[in-house]
């Protein structure tokens, strides 16, 4: 996608204030990211409310402007909120609740979605289940909860919630288990959300990724280029060229996976589904590819824990499990075509 002078601007202004907070530092605080990076992008950027209309506390763009927020992100591996708040706000703007969105969109308030796993709720909306792989919900004031057709807020420290935080690949990404044994939910809307969310969450989670690629490609392609071995840069080795050739190659290939998914999202257009689950299957597939040899080029530099290829190698792998392994969704798509 060609971006317009006004997404130039906001991929510049994220990218500016992201690069002042380096992930490492950001792991080590206690919520597992920086509070006060959030509150800056929130208040002067508004990301977590890109594409929630004006109204409810929204920037009243798109989710093509929150792609191009989100794969900033990425590239810096940086932790926090942005991907959860995304499917967050989405969620409640499509269950038509909008009571929450003000909070949200402003960073005064985090809110966790739980969707994946097994969830109900009773008639007197009591809540039981078991979610995994929920983003955010060590930080959250709120739970999101989406069974098969209502969407339910609790709060997060409320009887009958229990919170386990997950072992986890990526440490710039932290992960809970939520349990769920007769906690009182508020109904916030009706409808089947799961499988709208699972395509959001595919789309959502291909812009960090192309995000990560470009930025684990860029750096890659610096230091060989720095690099000398031989009385000379090991770039200009021809093996080294052709793989890097090949990983150009992913990257502008996952990058149009991308976008198109995304545009498709927007449009609402009856491939988005299909689209959705290929942007995952490339992206995950090609970031994986790509941190590969950002490893094997660095060498030894990059197997210590002062470099960043071992992160994005992280975030890589763990990437590729979220919100569904590229198999499963090979298998729906197989599934889709021979119907």
């Amino acid at each position: 996608m060609e971006l317009s002078e006004e997404h130039r601007a906001l991929r510049d202004a994220v990218r500016g204030l992201l690069a002042g907070y380096p992930a490492r530092a950001a792991i080590e605080q206690p919520a597992g990211y920086d509070a006060g990076l959030w509150q800056r992008l929130c208040k002067e950027i508004g990301v977590a409310g890109l594409a929630i209309p004006e109204a409810y506390g929204g920037a009243g763009a798109t989710l093509l402007e929150s792609h191009i927020a989100l794969a900033e992100w990425g590239r810096q591996l940086t932790p926090g909120p942005m991907l959860g708040s995304v499917l967050a706000t989405q969620a409640l703007l499509r269950a038509g609740d909008q009571e929450l969105l003000p909070a949200i969109c402003a960073g005064d308030r985090i809110a966790a979605l739980a969707w994946q796993g097994e969830l109900s709720a009773d008639h007197a909306g009591r809540l039981g289940g078991v979610a995994d792989q929920v983003m955010d919900a060590e930080a959250a004031d709120t739970l999101l909860v989406a069974t098969g057709d209502a969407l339910y807020e609790v709060a997060s420290n409320a009887p009958g919630v229990t919170v386990e935080p997950a072992d986890v690949l990526d440490t710039t990404r932290r992960l809970a288990t939520i349990r769920l044994d007769g906690a009182a939910g508020r109904r916030v809307g009706g409808g089947r959300l799961l499988t709208w969310l699972r395509d959001l969450a595919c789309v959502a989670l291909s812009a960090e990724q192309i995000g990560a690629a470009a930025r684990a490609f860029e750096l890659t392609h610096e230091y060989v280029q720095q690099r000398v071995q031989f009385g000379r840069p090991i770039g200009s080795f021809q093996v080294l060229q052709h793989r890097l050739a090949e990983a150009y190659l992913r990257l502008e290939a996952t990058t149009t996976a991308s976008w198109t998914a995304a545009e498709a999202l927007v449009a609402a257009d009856p491939e988005a589904t299909t689209l959705a689950a290929m942007a995952k299957v490339h992206c995950s597939e090609s970031l994986q590819a790509i941190a590969a040899e950002m490893v094997q080029m660095h060498g030894g530099l990059a197997i210590t824990w002062e470099h960043d290829a071992h992160l994005y190698l992280r975030r890589a792998y763990a990437d590729a499990q979220l919100f569904g392994a590229p198999g499963r969704h090979l298998d729906r798509l197989a599934a889709t075509l021979l119907t």
